[in-house]
């Protein structure tokens, strides 16, 4: 079963291959998106983190998932040498880690509940588990960003998170902390795929703000492969990245083809 719902200013698909799969199970997964959403936006005036730029809270009066992506945030500053910051002068924008968290927590929280099959899609941001209703590890599309219609690699996962940077959609929201100049217009798209989505998606962040030095980066990075394309249309991956792409899909399988940005 697999229902999709706009929040987030995204679609967010969830499928769940479980005959005992019930409606209430999907309605607690959006359920859970709508407070992260109404946590977390920097859009809504009454969302913890707006009352937290605003000055309204002090950090003891944080949530214990505020204090978590906080901390998260931080390390992850740490982790990628200061290129992911969710710091924007004076304010805070965890947007960067909050989606790939959210994903992960969600997923969990199916596994949790028994469900060993399942996938859970934020935005393009995915994490896997188990296998897809022909029993068969779940596919992945990533975009062509200069024509989303096309599909430019299929890769095969099980139980990995896939997650994908750019501004080619949202326009710039990344930035380069090292340098405010930089208009991070040498890379249009960044995929990472990891043993998670979350750690995916915040090093698929970093990476983005590190221009094309970021392929180096994620090449370095243990248990992670990376898919680049820049503005010439030139793609670059990790040494290991074919091993998780799929050479060719049957018909059979384009209907099970999951998308990423």
């Amino acid at each position: 079963m697999k229902q999709t719902r706009l929040m987030m200013g995204m679609p967010i698909t969830v499928e769940i291959v479980n005959c005992k799969v019930k409606l209430f199970h999907f309605q607690e997964i959006f359920n859970y998106f709508q407070y992260i959403d109404d946590t977390f936006s920097t859009y809504k005036e009454n969302s913890e983190i707006s009352k937290i730029n605003r000055g309204l809270l002090t950090k003891s009066q944080y949530s214990r998932d505020m204090q978590t992506i906080l901390d998260l945030a931080e390390r992850t500053r740490q982790d990628t040498q200061g290129y992911f910051d969710i710091h924007r002068g004076d304010k805070i924008d965890p947007s960067g880690i909050v989606k790939g968290w959210a994903i992960y927590q969600a997923a969990l929280s199916l596994k949790q509940k028994g469900f060993t099959d399942y996938y859970v899609d934020a935005g393009g941001d995915i994490q896997v588990s188990g296998l897809n209703s022909h029993h068969q590890p779940w596919i992945v599309g990533i975009r062509n960003p200069f024509n989303r219609e096309e599909i430019v690699k299929v890769v095969s996962l099980k139980g990995k998170g896939i997650a994908t940077s750019g501004t080619y959609i949202r326009g710039a929201h990344i930035y380069n902390p090292q340098d405010k100049t930089d208009n991070l217009a040498e890379v249009i798209s960044f995929t990472v795929i990891g043993p998670n989505v979350y750690e995916a998606d915040r090093f698929a962040t970093a990476a983005f703000a590190m221009g094309k030095k970021g392929i180096e980066f994620i090449e370095k990075l243990s248990g992670f492969e990376g898919y680049m394309i820049d503005k010439k249309s030139i793609a670059t991956m990790t040494s290991k990245f074919s091993e998780y792409v799929v050479k060719s899909v049957e018909e059979s399988e384009k209907k099970d083809l999951k998308s990423i940005q």
